[in-house]
């Protein structure tokens, strides 16, 4: 029932201890999220029968809509806000390193 919870919690968890600098985690984060979103548009547009239904229902749509699956209200716009700071962290560390890489 929580499988997609945990698995997601625990291999931020682990990328965090892993990796031991913020913006790595940073990196991981939004790997994760990217993956999920993939996944989920490319179950969508296969066209297999079923397919998406069996996606669907192994992993979420993003992270939040994992964290919409399982919280509800205050606590909800709270991660979600987390989430969106991150985001935020990550779109600047993408610009920069495209920035000096020019």
């Amino acid at each position: 029932m929580y499988i997609d919870l945990i698995i997601i919690l625990v291999l931020i968890i682990i990328s965090f201890c892993w990796f031991r600098s913020f913006s790595k985690t940073v990196y991981a984060v939004a790997m994760i999220d990217i993956f999920l979103r993939l996944i989920t548009y490319i179950s969508a547009n296969i066209g297999i029968p079923g397919f998406h239904s069996w996606v669907k229902s192994i992993f979420p749509g993003s992270i939040p809509a994992l964290f919409a699956r399982y919280m509800n209200g205050i606590l909800l716009t709270i991660f979600v806000w987390i989430y969106v700071g991150l985001m935020v962290v990550f779109l600047f560390y993408v610009t920069r390193t495209f920035i000096r890489k020019k």
